[in-house]
């Protein structure tokens, strides 16, 4: 019996998905569960698990693009497993390699019959012109100075003597996505950016205590991403409408903060979210950021772990990135970006001292985010991020590592 396999919806408003890659080829048997491709959708990759074993006939080819509930592949479910390998199918005997025929070889046409003398030679390496491609007038075909003078590069040929290919390759459904939702977002947003700079100097020091202790005793780092995380919850609840979002003529509000946290994944920029995060301890936000950014690294994120947040914060500054002006998630109308950290002079008490220091940014869609609340936010992050134990510990630093 023939298995009709079909493409299943992989998430609320998906209507068709892409093939990534076959893990198998035609003709293979395949075990029931056995993954036999990867499919793109404008929110994820997802595997494509073999429904029943038996032999396959793939009917889409990679790069296709295909609707959900089409048919991408036949599985013969009365095929016997093959001895020896249970996914290959046997190869056919090779025909002996017949030695291909040697080509004549191409005369190439040079118009040096002489070589160049040694202005000539200067002249023309100063142009990036090889003597093959000047006819000389002088005795014998020799290229003169008049001659390098008046040659000019062939405008079909390199002069840098480097390679000059390229190459055209289709993007993914995923990256045409992204593409297409960042052009509306510049185009359907009033998008500002505001600006501030943290001393980072006080988290440096909670982290110089007590890092070592909160890995042993909670098998995770005490990172930057949990003060982040719960100094922008913070902020967000003194500043709902960055907490907001618009739908048509309405204005959403939240009574939760889900965070969304831009991570780097093998097939571009993922953003899962931690929800509820007002509801997470310092433990809890880094446990979570490291569960979302090792299931984006291997692959196995989902739609749903993408889909919801309310605000987004994404950290260029672990490429080096000293300032940007990052772009709203929608249908989010804000986001932060964290840069990298720098020592910098900076005036404490009158007085200059080296401290370290992340420039931060804010951008927001001025449709339903004020001045004033966007900058009032910001200095909210800054004042937390500044003063942790007192406006994210509250005063008691060990029972909110939890140590």
């Amino acid at each position: 019996m023939a298995l009709e396999m079909k493409v299943p919806s992989p998430g609320e408003s998906i209507t068709e998905v892409e093939i990534a890659t076959w893990l198998v080829q035609d003709g293979d048997y395949v075990e029931k569960d056995q993954a036999i491709a990867e499919v793109d959708s404008d929110k994820a990759t997802l595997e494509l698990p073999a429904e029943a074993s038996g032999v396959i006939t793939l009917k889409a080819e990679e790069g296709d693009a295909v609707a959900v509930g089409e048919v991408v592949c036949l599985i013969d479910t009365d095929a016997a497993k093959p001895e020896g390998s249970a996914s290959k199918k046997e190869e056919a005997p090779k025909e002996e390699a017949k030695p291909a025929p040697v080509a004549a070889p191409v005369k190439t046409e040079t118009y040096a019959t002489g070589s160049a003398s040694p202005a000539a030679k200067k002249v023309l390496a100063e142009k990036g012109i090889e003597p093959t491609q000047v006819k000389g007038t002088g005795k014998d075909g020799r290229i003169t100075k008049a001659d390098a003078v008046k040659a000019v590069p062939s405008m079909g040929t390199p002069v840098t003597g480097g390679s000059r290919g390229t190459e055209r390759k289709k993007m993914s459904m995923l990256r045409r996505k992204v593409a297409e939702r960042l052009v509306s977002v510049k185009n359907e947003t009033a998008m500002l950016t505001t600006f501030n700079e943290v001393n980072m100097q006080p988290i440096f020091d909670i982290r110089k205590q007590y890092k070592e202790e909160f890995k042993s005793k909670h098998g995770v780092g005490l990172g930057f991403m949990s003060f982040f995380t719960l100094a922008c919850v913070r902020a967000l609840q003194m500043y709902p409408a960055v907490n907001a979002m618009i739908d048509g003529k309405e204005m959403i509000m939240h009574d939760f903060q889900d965070i969304s946290i831009a991570v780097s994944g093998p097939k571009g920029l993922m953003v899962p979210v931690i929800r509820n995060a007002e509801n997470l301890s310092f433990r809890g936000v880094e446990s979570e950021v490291k569960r979302l950014a090792i299931r984006a690294r291997d692959g196995q994120i989902t739609v749903d772990e993408m889909t919801g947040g309310t605000f987004t914060i994404t950290n260029g500054g672990v490429f080096g990135s000293m300032l940007s002006t990052p772009i709203i998630n929608p249908p989010q109308s804000a986001i932060l970006g964290m840069h990298n950290i720098v020592e910098r002079p900076m005036a404490v008490n009158g007085q200059v001292v080296i401290q370290p220091i992340m420039y931060v940014a804010l951008s927001y869609d001025h449709r339903i985010i004020d001045g004033k609340e966007s900058v009032g936010f910001l200095v909210a992050v800054k004042e937390a991020l500044e003063n942790p134990q007192e406006l994210l510990m509250d005063k008691n630093l060990l029972k909110a590592l939890e140590l």
